[in-house]
């Protein structure tokens, strides 16, 4: 049974800059501090862990200097950090959406990618994304995300989703993840900004009048009346003190905070905060949602999948194709075993049998 009403909160919170061990141990409080609240979700911003490069304009020599740092100090789905995580998110009760560098799991490689990790109340992760298309500079930090991790999962509050940074600006993907029937909209950015006439020319939102030019704050709204999504916007909180930590002469702060949380009708029920660490909560109720849908439902009576439709690919990638890689084949229709048995002159349970074997061996 899915909750009728849930509580969401956004962890604005800055880490402990390229500190692995002391964000590890930040989360964790921020995390039971979310379980003394009652929270059942509780979004982490963009590259939370360990902090987003702000650095990421440096000259070549310092550039590499902060990469090997940035290598050594993110996450992996096989760091044994997961488990203290699992552990405090258990203690909580809540489903947690954390916002990671992510070092590659593939033997060979120290590939970085821009996640999120989503973990269950028991802890377990249960489900990546990676950002499928870093934004300008950013593609000197991290690779192209999978195509197989944009996708949503069942929790016991609604089907999630989630997309990062100017993911939520790209149509094609939030189509689909509302054509996968997402409910819950976790989205996370590195800050909050005052946009100068374009996206290029931006600097750190100073207060709430950001709301003017801040591509971020319409787009929150948008995203959230155009799927019928719950969306817990989480945004980057960095104070200058800690952004020191790293280097003096960051090119590009923009860790103002300016996280928000937005019901389906694309009503802002809290924030943007700015300026500060906080947990930012709102309770919702699922009729916010069937209100909204009943007059436009994105996904039933307003489409018109006849006129535009997606192909959304799912493949992960991999260095090796076909049996090297050891793919198990695709299985074929119910029609193609039939057209198979007949022009071979088989039973069907056979042809099943067999396609069956091939499968489990």
């Amino acid at each position: 049974m899915v909750a009728e009403q849930f509580t969401a909160a956004a962890a604005q919170v800055e880490p402990v800059y390229h500190d692995k061990e002391a964000t590890l141990d930040k989360t964790c409080r921020w995390i039971e501090t979310a379980g003394t609240q009652d929270v059942d979700v509780v979004v982490f911003p963009e590259t939370f862990f360990p902090g987003y490069p702000y650095w990421r304009g440096s000259s070549i020599a310092r550039w590499t200097d902060l990469m090997v740092e940035l290598q050594k100090n993110s996450l992996s789905v096989e760091d044994d950090a997961l488990e203290v995580l699992g552990d405090a998110i258990d203690e909580a009760n809540c489903h947690v959406v954390l916002g990671t560098n992510e070092r590659s799991e593939r033997p060979g490689s120290e590939t970085l990618y821009n996640s999120l990790f989503y973990f269950d109340r028991s802890g377990e992760l249960v489900r990546r994304h990676r950002k499928l298309m870093p934004t300008h500079g950013e593609r000197t930090i991290w690779g192209r995300g999978d195509p197989s991790t944009l996708d949503t999962h069942d929790t016991d509050i609604g089907r999630m989703g989630g997309l990062i940074c100017y993911e939520n600006h790209m149509t094609l993907p939030k189509g689909a993840l509302a054509a996968m029937g997402e409910e819950i909209h976790p989205a996370v950015w590195p800050g909050f900004w005052e946009q100068h006439g374009h996206p290029g020319d931006k600097s750190k939102a100073t207060d709430r009048s950001a709301i003017e030019t801040c591509d971020q704050y319409p787009a929150m709204r948008e995203y959230a009346f155009e799927t019928q999504s719950f969306v817990i916007s989480s945004s980057a909180y960095m104070s200058d003190e800690m952004l020191g930590r790293v280097m003096d002469d960051v090119d590009f702060n923009i860790a103002a905070g300016g996280s928000m949380l937005i019901n389906p009708a694309g009503i802002v029920k809290a924030g943007p905060a700015i300026g500060e660490e906080t947990l930012l909560t709102a309770e919702f109720d699922r009729d916010e949602r069937r209100a909204t849908k009943a007059y436009f439902d994105s996904v039933g009576h307003y489409t018109r999948w006849d006129a535009v439709n997606l192909n959304v690919r799912d493949t992960e990638l991999a260095p090796f194709e076909g049996e090297q890689a050891g793919e198990t084949p695709p299985t074929p229709s119910p029609a193609t075993i039939e057209e198979i048995a007949t022009e071979h002159d088989l039973p069907i349970d056979t042809v099943e049998s067999i396609v069956d074997s091939l499968h489990s061996s």
